[in-house]
This record gives structure tokens, sequence and C-alpha cells, in this order.
């Protein structure tokens, strides 16, 4: 077989083609989806993003941060208060809220990640718990009733539009930046390392590998991704208020996102978010106010299931499965050359 023969056969090996094919999906959907359902699907790219960033810290390096939708309301924040106060341009509000939150994170994660295992959790739940009563009694942010945007003309500058498909499409762009970061830590020492310390911390610092510097490189990252969907989405709505972006069950949603998709995984958030958002959003169209919390009830014991059965998540069953399926064909191969071994001494 040549060499040209490999490269072609190369491209259609199933790690190139299903991503690739996920991404045609993606950018083509809104050109059969209109309304609310092109809505929910921007949420559900909004929370596979948010759910990416989560992974970096929780999925890679091991620190099952709850405070996330901290860094998320803290970018929509600082976006929006820049906007209103100051007449600043919304993306350049942008750029000033991911620096802001990556600064916030670095001074947040200090302190905490002297913590280990739950009492690192329930660290990140008071601090999520503070940020929001200092929200709700600040009345530059408008306190508990939130604050409006201003309602500009419909252009990419202003960030507004009068259709949904534009901020879809900005929404995947920022998606993507976060799937490509997931497969550079995938590949780099930095992901290593954070591997390492999630795996044995006693022993990555017996390495030599600074764990304290490789948590924060986390948290900056994470909390900086949170911080840039965080500000698209103020812009998306138009609204905000403490209870809308600093709710304790977004940070668990974002949490549970990546861990049913399957931690430490490219694809694994968008799969969870897909799962979880239609969940949340079929019971309350459907089901109105009978159905509220059905969402939680049902994907949290969809978690329990995972973590009893499938730890790594459903791309972690496909993986195991697939890995089970290659195992079984090797035996076959070699259980057939065996035979045909015996069957040539027996000729002879």
């Amino acid at each position: 077989m040549d060499k040209k023969t490999i490269q072609v056969k190369s491209l259609f090996r199933p790690a190139i083609i299903v991503p690739a094919a996920v991404v045609l999906v993606l950018c083509l959907l809104p050109q059969f989806i209109k309304g609310y359902p092109l809505h929910t699907l921007t949420l559900i790219i909004l929370y596979a993003a948010l759910g990416s960033a989560w992974n970096w810290l929780g999925g890679f390096a091991g620190q099952a941060s709850l405070a996330h939708a901290v860094f998320f309301g803290l970018g929509a924040y600082i976006n929006s208060m820049l906007q209103v106060h100051f007449e600043v341009n919304p993306w350049v509000a942008m750029l000033v809220a991911m620096a802001g939150v990556g600064i916030i994170s670095i001074l947040v994660g200090l302190p905490v990640f002297r913590l280990s295992g739950p009492y690192f959790s329930i660290a990140t739940i008071a601090i999520g718990e503070v940020v929001k009563i200092i929200f709700i009694n600040w009345k530059a942010t408008g306190g508990a009733v939130g604050m409006y945007l201003p309602i500009r003309e419909s252009s990419l500058l202003n960030f507004q539009f009068n259709d949904k498909a534009p901020y879809y499409y900005i929404i995947l762009a920022f998606y993507f930046v976060a799937v490509s970061i997931t497969y550079w830590l995938k590949n780099s020492r930095s992901g290593y390392y954070f591997r390492a310390i999630k795996e044995d911390p006693q022993a990555a610092k017996a390495l030599g590998i600074n764990i304290v510097q490789s948590k924060l490189l986390a948290m900056v990252l994470s909390g900086m991704m949170c911080a840039m969907v965080g500000s698209f989405y103020v812009n998306f709505t138009l609204y905000i208020d403490p209870d809308n972006v600093f709710r304790f069950m977004t940070s668990v949603q974002i949490a549970l996102i990546a861990v049913l998709g399957g931690v430490g995984s490219v694809w694994g958030p968008l799969i969870g978010s897909v799962i979880i958002l239609l969940l949340s959003e079929g019971s309350r169209a459907y089901l109105g106010g009978i159905g509220a919390g059905l969402d939680f009830v049902i994907y949290g014991l969809m978690i329990m299931l995972i973590a009893i059965f499938q730890p790594n998540g459903i791309i972690g069953a496909v993986e195991n499965y697939r890995k089970k399926k290659r195992l079984k064909k090797r035996q076959m191969q070699e259980a057939t050359d065996a035979a045909k071994e015996v069957g040539d001494h027996g000729a002879a």
C-alpha cells in the first residue's frame, strides 16, 4: 500500500469524519430551524460551552467546582455595567469582562485551592452565595430588580440583531473556541499536568509539577470562557438579574452537563447539554408549572445511574464499547490465525 493511499484512508477515520459531520450539522441547522426551536438550540450551544469550561477544571484537573455560575454572572454583569454606565461597545466590554474575571478567578483560586475534595466544593458554593447576596444589594447593578441593556440599531458592532440566527452563529463560534482549547489540553503538557493532579496530587508534586500554578491555569481558562459566554448571554437576552445568573442550580447544571456527557472528553459537554436542555425546556413547555423541577429529578437520576454504571459518562460508555469490540475482534483474529497454523502443521 503506497503512502498516498494511506493518507487518503486516514481522512476517512471515524476520529475525523464524526467531528467534521458534527461541525457541518451545527453550521447548517439554522437553515432549517427558526423561532423558539432555534432559541433552544442557541441555549444548548451556550451550555455546551459552559460545560466545556467546567471540564477543564473539573474533568481534567479534578477540581469539582460548583461556582461557575459566579464566573458566568460576573462576565454578564461587567459587560452590562460597562454598556449602561459608560456606553462601552459590547465587544470591548466582553474583553474587559474576560480579563476582569480572569483576575477574580486567581483571587478566588488562591485560597480555595488550599482545600480538596468536598471541602473545595463547599467553599465554591459559599462563594457563589456571597456574590449573589452582594449583587442583590448593590444599587449600581440594579439590585434584585436587575438591569436592562439599551436597545440599539441591529448590527454586528452593536451585538444586537432582529433575527436569532446571528446570535446562534456567534455562540457557536465561541463553542468552537472552547472545543479547540479542549483539544489542546488533551495533547499539551498543561493537560498532562492537569490529569496527573487529578489522578494523584502527591505523585504529581513529587514529579515536580507546580500543583497550585496548574490549578490556577485551569481556573483562569475556565473563568474567562464563562465570562465570554456570560457576556454573550446578557447581549442575547438584553436583561440580567442576580437570581437569573447567580443561581446555585446553574452551577449544578453546568457541572452535570460535563459529567453526563463525559468528563475529560471533547464532545461530552455537547451531548450532555443536548440531553439536559431538551429535558429542561421540554418539561417547561409541555408541563408548565406542574413540571417545574421535574427536569432536575430526571437528569439527577440519570447522573446517579451514570455514576454507578459508567463514571466516565456517555462518551466513556461509547469508548468502552468500542474497546470491547476491538478486543473481541482481535481475539477472534488470533483464534483464526491459531487454527490456521494448526491446520498448516497437520497438512505438513
